[in-house]
């Protein structure tokens, strides 16, 4: 009987759990791609950098880097100045070298604003964290605990609790035990209460927390609840009150499609059912269509445009809570009816009925063997993933013994010809006891047998530690990387009371002080800072009217959602892009990576400078209506604009730097021609990374 914690390497035929990778970054081949992600016109800087390998390798040991030169904007601003940087060695490129004369280089100014703008939520974190040191020159500590697993050796004995033995921990949990965690967890709100509804607890409520975020209860809620602020977010929640903005997000069929959203029908297969899949999947081989990238794309498109926005942060929270990678082998086929008909059905609604449906679908079955598992030759991959990563947790109390009993349980699920199917003759039939759960399972009949599995599932997915679970990744999703207990406690609480339904638990969180106290406590992830950067400059999902999409075979609308994920790969992060079972870790210090930041620092001036074609731009020199006539007044309603607050004195110089003007200096729409790069340097800042 297999003991595994993760799927064995099978061959490619098994379809199980190992991911495919395509030959083009495109996935099409399209002739108008001439670059990496799809540029459709030469411009002057390109990135250049390399693919982004796990997070958790980050904290491996190494030497120390040569001191570099940049000053660190930590939560009050900027900090200590850093040793010159030798000659010879530099950042990679940003836009241009610095020109003689220039108090302040533009690469430094950016680096000054924002290579610290993924701590600014923890303060003494940057001088943790290797990858940042070794961007500031401080050397690297290479003492972070990255995530064990085993397959059952001796190292986690049957009969013991997994934590106990201590072989692996909780993913989030193994990133904060570093000395980054520990400084992060100095700076979190405290304890606090719930209110009557989310304006009283916004009203009522005091952030004491250290941070370079303006205290505003509205910008707070638009960074936390969406993907990114815009101006009609925030004009939508000033004119609907928080209350009700909020109530309407939680009620998101009713809220009209966007442009964005109805353009979705120019990705073809996003149409087809599993069968249509099947059936045309030679057709589709041959036109090197790929649906289950053609559903990343459309995930991209919902996060950029969406109404819905608060729906679509929680299908990003539950695709790595219940995760199902997009690439596994069979993802083609089956992965999009897992998004839409379990992670999007039941994202508002109950989490017991996600996980029953998460169990029956052949996405799941196939990405962790179960469709492989019989009486006679048993896999754990499903069983273990369901108590560890699914439901009560790797803290939750399970032993290995209640492993197997669930392996054997669960036999008899697989898939036949495209769709589920119960084969009684494949099913273990005998008592069971699972974490307190126990049923005879005398019958091999499929309606009892199911009805077993069935109650089974409900009855983890309801389990104390599961409501505790979820209450602190939820947690740890809107408030802090170390949210406070006592919060978190409440919405176990909810959670319990409620018997798994997600509605309510988001309402105490929004009705809780703990929520409201914690202003700039969560950096925003690679994608998140990506897809907030469209936001925020408003791009628009038309083409471009310099868009000539010649005769390739996609709308410019489709080309150009596979540039955003294509730089969102380059940038280690995209939606279900996790090949392993655990998703995305959504904690700071699993996300320091200094190429990463850059990379879409480099990404945000590409967007800003409105190359590509296929989306339509706002030029940056109307991005202010009305341009202020002096350096400062306008640095000033550009930061509003784009991160919704001024920037500090030191900060706005700095940005004043990159265009090389006094703040009193005369300026344009254009700023003089340095609108790109004064626009990007902001985008660069902690107050743009901060959500």
């Amino acid at each position: 009987m297999a003991d595994q914690n993760v799927p064995p390497r099978r061959p490619r035929d098994d379809r199980g759990w190992d991911g495919h990778q395509h030959p083009s970054a495109d996935g099409y081949g399209d002739p108008h791609t001439p670059a990496p992600y799809g540029y459709d016109s030469p411009h002057p800087y390109q990135g250049g950098y390399a693919e982004q390998a796990d997070p958790r390798e980050q904290y491996a040991g190494q030497p120390a880097p040569a001191p570099r030169g940049p000053q660190w904007v930590g939560p009050e601003g900027l900090g200590r100045p850093a040793p010159a940087r030798p000659a010879g060695t530099g950042l990679p490129t940003l836009d241009d070298d610095d020109e003689p004369g220039r108090k302040v280089g533009r690469r430094k100014a950016m680096v000054a604003l924002g290579g610290t703008a993924a701590v600014v939520a923890g303060g003494a974190a940057l001088a943790m964290t290797p990858q940042i040191r070794g961007l500031f020159g401080d050397e690297a500590a290479g003492d972070a605990t990255g995530s064990t697993l085993t397959d059952g050796t001796a190292a986690r004995p049957s009969g013991q609790q997994p934590s106990t033995v201590r072989t692996y921990t909780e993913q989030n949990e193994s990133y904060m035990g570093s000395r980054a965690g520990e400084a992060l967890k100095k700076n979190a709100p405290a304890g606090g209460r719930t209110f009557s509804g989310p304006a009283a607890a916004a009203a009522a409520t005091k952030v004491t927390v250290k941070t370079v975020l303006a205290k505003d209860p509205i910008l707070h809620l638009a960074r936390r609840t969406t993907f990114g602020v815009t101006p009609a977010v925030i004009a939508d929640i000033k004119r609907d009150g928080m209350d009700a903005w909020i109530r309407g997000q939680l009620d998101p069929e009713k809220l009209e499609p966007s442009k964005g959203e109805l353009k979705l029908a120019e990705l073809p297969t996003q149409k087809l059912s599993v069968q249509q899949l099947r059936d045309q999947r030679d057709k589709l081989n041959d036109q090197d269509a790929q649906p289950e990238r053609e559903m990343v794309d459309a995930t991209i498109a919902r996060q950029i445009w969406s109404k819905r926005q608060l729906f679509e942060v929680m299908v990003d929270f539950w695709n790595d809570f219940l995760h199902v990678a997009a690439d596994f082998d069979g993802g083609e086929v089956y992965r999009n009816s897992f998004d839409q008909d379990v992670v999007r059905k039941h994202a508002l609604g109950s989490y017991p009925e996600m996980l029953v449906a998460a169990n029956k679908h052949p996405a799941l079955l196939i990405y962790l063997n179960q469709k492989d598992s019989r009486k006679d030759a048993i896999n754990e991959n499903l069983a273990r993933e369901n108590l560890e990563l699914y439901s009560v947790g790797v803290d939750g109390g399970y032993k290995e013994p209640d492993v197997r009993q669930a392996a054997m349980l669960q036999t008899g699920r697989g898939v036949q010809d495209g769709k589920y199917v119960f084969r009684p003759e494949q099913h273990y039939v005998g008592k069971v006891k699972i974490l307190g759960f126990t049923h005879p399972n005398n019958s091999a009949d499929p309606k009892k047998a199911e009805a077993a599995i069935d109650a089974y599932i409900t009855y983890i997915a309801t389990h104390p530690s599961t409501a505790k679970y979820v209450a602190q990744s939820l947690a740890t999703r809107f408030v802090s990387d170390t949210p406070p207990k006592s919060l978190v406690d409440r919405l176990a609480k909810t959670y319990t009371a409620n018997k798994g339904m997600i509605k309510p638990v988001l309402m105490t969180l929004f009705c809780s002080s703990e929520f409201w106290a914690g202003v700039g406590q969560k950096v925003r992830r690679p994608m998140e800072y990506l897809v907030a950067t469209y936001r925020t400059l408003g791009v628009s999902p038309e083409a471009s009217p310099k868009h000539n999409n010649g005769d390739s075979k996609r709308t410019a609308y489709a080309r150009g959602l596979r540039q955003i994920h294509d730089k969102m790969r380059e940038l280690g992060q995209y939606p279900m892009g996790q090949p392993t079972p655990d998703g995305y870790p959504d904690v700071y210090v699993a996300w320091t990576s200094a190429g990463a930041m850059l990379n879409g620092w480099n990404e945000a001036g590409e967007i800003l400078a409105g190359y590509r074609t296929t989306f339509t731009y706002t030029a940056p020199e109307k991005l202010v209506a009305k341009p202020p006539a002096t350096a400062g007044a306008y640095v000033d309603a550009l930061s509003l604009r784009l991160v919704g607050q001024k920037l500090s004195t030191r900060e706005k110089n700095l940005i004043l730097g990159v265009a090389g003007v006094a703040t009193t200096a005369k300026v344009d729409a254009t700023f003089n021609g340095a609108i790109t790069a004064v626009a990007r340097a902001i985008l660069a800042s902690p107050q743009h990374h901060l959500r």
